[in-house]
């Protein structure tokens, strides 16, 4: 049973890593195949203009505020909010059932392994409580 939870969340965290590749893979295709003449530009400096350092700093923060936008708008947090708070209160008490299995199941011979899932359980409710301070500011 605790096998299946760990697989879940394990599932579900490489869903959203995934999910946002995916959103990066689109926006720099989308800059890339903008017009011929910005096209040559953009691919020159979209290698050096990454890494936000000094004078590609201003085209590295216009990227992030473009991708903010796009995750803004794909999640319509107004719209959904109650499924959204739904769904995090929903993890929170999976979490709770992992964390007290792995409490009650701890080896007694070598408790480091079960005290680092629990570590890590703990470290994935601060991440939900944070997200769900996330969608109550917007």
């Amino acid at each position: 049973m605790y096998n299946i939870g760990l697989i879940f969340i394990i599932g579900f965290f490489a869903y959203l890593i995934f999910r946002r590749m995916n959103y990066q893979e689109g926006f720099e295709t989308s800059d890339n195949t903008s017009t011929s003449t910005t096209s040559s530009t953009t691919s020159s400096t979209t290698s050096s203009s990454t890494n936000g350092i000094a004078g590609n700093s201003t085209n590295y923060l216009a990227q992030i505020k473009a991708q903010t936008i796009k995750y803004n708008d794909s999640f319509n947090i107004t719209n959904y909010r109650t499924q959204y708070e739904n769904i995090i209160l929903s993890m929170d008490d999976l979490i709770n059932n992992l964390m007290l299995q792995t409490v009650l199941s701890i080896n007694q011979e070598n408790p480091q392994q079960s005290l680092i899932q629990l570590g890590q359980l703990n470290n994935a409710k601060s991440g939900l409580n944070n997200v769900m301070k996330f969608i109550d500011s917007k």
